[in-house]
């Protein structure tokens, strides 16, 4: 994104430009006739210094100013009296603050042409020795100024990095704290609901061949009702709880930045076709596996690296995990509890998993309509 430039000079540019402007007007009770062309000229091409507020070098923003030294470098020979040296000085000084290092040589240069050509004229080498030493002196405070510059840039990128850092530590604490929740949520409360519920299933059918009151075995019905419609909302808040609103290639990147963190393997992403907004569902099932496929190399495969591919298909998704052994493993004597739930949530979805053993690896590749 372009920035415009302000259309009210900024006080900086003020500053630069009145450096220009006083010295010219200074000069004008003194000046002759080549004196008034310089003087005219440097105060025309000092009113868009103005706005040259940024450091970023462009043929206009970089042209100007080395105009504006030149100008008053003459002036200040056919007037040594005068204030244009501040002019051609100050100028230096913003140009070495804000220029990279091919403008920063031309007005040096121009400046130590200036000097030598008045000395030369004069005939006041004494005075030039000093004059030199202001010009040496202008430059090291711009150098020190644009350093600190660059330091207090740095110091707030690495401040902006930190404060990145922080939220996104805070953002996976909070989602390991979901999770514990959900965790809490099914093991105490979905399952105590699901007891409950066969209970009362089971005190109903009693009620029933003992021949109870329609009153009481409507009241066990209506609390059976209740404990089933409390198991739905249990298992949607879990649900809720344990999906977040990053997306699935977000999720699976950050799974193999921690694979790679953990085993110092490799591990790739690559996403074909054009992404697309996927169901909560059909995201829980491609995240899990990957984090399933992960968790099995780590088991069985050690540090080998591991390529994913996500291919968005024409009303499907497809999911391909593939470690990098360098050998073909055996194959496994019977699927773990991991594929076989990894195989029962996709074929809830109506797709299809396929896993073995590849030519250098372990290869899970799984499509699920979306």
């Amino acid at each position: 994104m372009t920035t415009r430039p302000a259309v009210f000079p900024r006080a900086q540019g003020w500053l630069r430009w009145a450096l220009v402007a006083v010295p010219m007007v200074a000069a004008m009770p003194h000046a002759d006739l080549r004196a008034w062309l310089l003087i005219g000229v440097t105060l025309a091409l000092s009113i868009p210094l103005l706005w040259i507020h940024d450091a970023r070098v462009r043929p206009l923003t970089t042209a100007l100013p080395l105009a504006v030294i030149a100008t008053t470098g003459a002036l200040w020979v056919l007037l040594p009296s005068s204030w244009a040296s501040v002019a051609m000085s100050s100028t230096t000084f913003f140009v070495v603050l804000r220029q990279s290092t091919v403008p920063i040589v031309l007005a040096v240069g121009l400046d130590f042409a200036a000097i030598t050509a008045g000395a030369a004229r004069y005939d006041v080498w004494k005075g030039a020795l000093s004059t030199y030493a202001v010009l040496a002196v202008i430059v090291l405070m711009g150098l020190n100024r644009r350093a600190r510059l660059a330091r207090i840039e740095q110091t707030e990128l690495a401040l902006a990095r930190a404060q990145t850092a922080n939220e996104e530590h805070a953002r996976a604490a909070a989602l390991a704290e979901r999770a514990r929740i959900a965790r809490e949520l099914h093991d105490v409360l979905a399952h105590s609901l699901a007891g409950l519920a066969l209970n009362l299933q089971g005190a109903r059918l009693m009620l029933v061949r003992d021949g109870a009151s329609p009153d009481a075995v409507a009241q066990i019905e209506r609390a059976q009702t209740l404990a089933s419609e409390g198991l739905a909302e249990a298992r949607k808040a879990v649900a809720a709880l344990r999906e977040d609103a990053v997306g699935v290639e977000r999720a699976i990147a950050d799974l193999l930045a921690a694979y790679r963190l953990d085993s110092g393997a490799r591990a790739d992403l690559q996403v074909e076709g054009e992404p697309r907004e996927l169901g909560p569902a059909v995201g829980t099932a491609l995240v899990r596996a990957v984090q399933e496929a992960l968790a099995n190399t780590r088991k069985h495969a050690g540090q080998a690296d591991v390529a994913v591919t996500l291919n968005y298909a024409a009303g499907s998704v497809e999911l391909t995990v593939a470690d990098r052994q360098g050998r073909r493993p055996p194959d496994a004597p019977a699927a773990g509890y991991g594929l076989r739930g990894m195989g029962e949530r996709v074929a809830l979805l109506d797709g299809r998993l396929e896993s073995g053993p590849g030519e250098d690896g372990w290869r899970i590749h799984l499509t699920v309509p979306a």
